[in-house]
């Protein structure tokens, strides 16, 4: 059974950082792309960073570009999200999402597991 589990998520003040880790079990985590999503309310679900199997390639969304650090540790069957220099805008639920190896992927179709999130909260 595949999991999915994320951590690291709280209340912190604009400025602060954050760490969220997603531990996966279940999968041969090292063959996924993996993933970082998040929904803030009424908004839809968007992908903010990307990491390849093996970690040289990665993908930022311009919002976060600078701010925010995808890593992986495939030892540990472990992604990680760097969140440093929050905004009030961050606040969102973080999700974590593993596809199968292939090209970075965006979207949320070519995600086939995922946690169930963490709610970061980030006040002014």
């Amino acid at each position: 059974q595949v999991q999915l589990v994320e951590s690291g998520g709280g209340l912190v003040q604009a400025g602060d950082s954050l760490r969220l880790s997603c531990a996966a079990s279940g999968v041969t985590f090292s063959r996924y792309t993996m993933a970082w999503f998040r929904q803030a309310p009424v908004e839809e679900r968007e992908c903010v960073a990307a990491i390849s199997w093996s970690g040289p390639n990665t993908y930022y969304a311009d919002s976060v570009k600078g701010r925010f650090t995808i890593s992986r540790d495939n030892a540990k069957n472990t992604v990680y999200l760097q969140m440093n220099s929050l905004k009030p805008e961050d606040t969102a639920v973080y999700y974590c999402a593993g596809a199968r190896s292939g090209p970075l992927s965006t979207l949320q179709r070519d995600y086939t597991y995922w946690g169930h999130g963490t709610q970061v909260t980030v006040s002014s």
